[in-house]
């Protein structure tokens, strides 16, 4: 289960002990035209402001596509897994949703962007359940205002 988790794992104790703290920022991630391309692709969602470089500079406020929001908050998970840690004993982990999911600035193509992560809550649910849940913002580099902000709540389950 650690293989794609960065940081080493932590006990269950320690784990809930971060409640209230921010538990880490991401590196850097870019979002070039490529990867607005590909996600475009595979969404299906090829509306001009993502994929029309020529067209968003005319039409838009923006002066150059912009990434799907969606997009943005798909870089949740790779941002996740460089910066929270994961609990001793976890076998699975799964995204349970969000409680709250806001697009609150434009990501202009070549922009980069990071996650940061608060942890908010973890709860036993059951023996072998525990549910986290964390606030999270986007940052995008350069500017004042974030990407997106989120209360994302994931489960652990243990062996």
């Amino acid at each position: 289960m650690n293989e794609i988790w960065k940081k080493p794992p932590v006990s269950l104790d320690t784990f809930q002990a971060m409640v209230g703290q921010e538990v880490g920022v991401s590196s850097w991630h870019q979002i070039g035209q490529d990867r607005i391309n590909t996600y475009a692709e595979v969404i299906e969602d090829q509306q001009f402001i993502h994929v029309d470089p020529e067209r968003a500079r005319n039409e838009t406020p923006f002066g150059t596509t912009i990434a799907h929001g969606f997009l943005t908050m798909s870089l949740l998970s790779a941002m996740l897994y460089e910066t929270m840690p994961i609990v001793n004993g976890v076998t699975t982990s799964v995204n349970y949703g969000f409680d709250k999911l806001r697009f609150i600035s434009p990501v202009r193509s070549g922009s980069r962007v990071r996650g940061r992560f608060k942890l908010t809550e973890a709860k036993m649910r059951k023996p072998k359940e525990l549910q986290w849940c964390a606030n999270v913002s986007v940052d995008i580099e350069g500017q004042d205002k974030p990407a997106l902000v989120a209360d994302w709540i994931c489960l652990f389950y243990f062996a």
